[in-house]
């Protein structure tokens, strides 16, 4: 009995080699994930719609309350 448990507590002490890191194809998902987002933010910023309402916020900022 003492020699299991010494065995669980030492894997639970030691990370498993197999969970370090990402692997190449993580990293390639994650890659084309970060850019879809990118473009996605990309059209949302360069909207009609947003860029409207930022220039009106602008306008407003910059005009001094009377």
């Amino acid at each position: 009995m003492k020699n299991a448990s010494s065995h669980t507590l030492r894997s639970l002490a030691q990370p498993r080699l197999r969970d370090l890191g990402m692997s190449t194809a993580e990293y390639a998902i994650g890659t084309i994930a970060a850019a879809m987002f990118a473009a996605g933010l990309y059209k949302i910023a360069n909207s009609e719609v947003v860029s409207d309402a930022l220039r009106h916020l602008v306008e407003r900022a910059l005009v001094a309350p009377q």
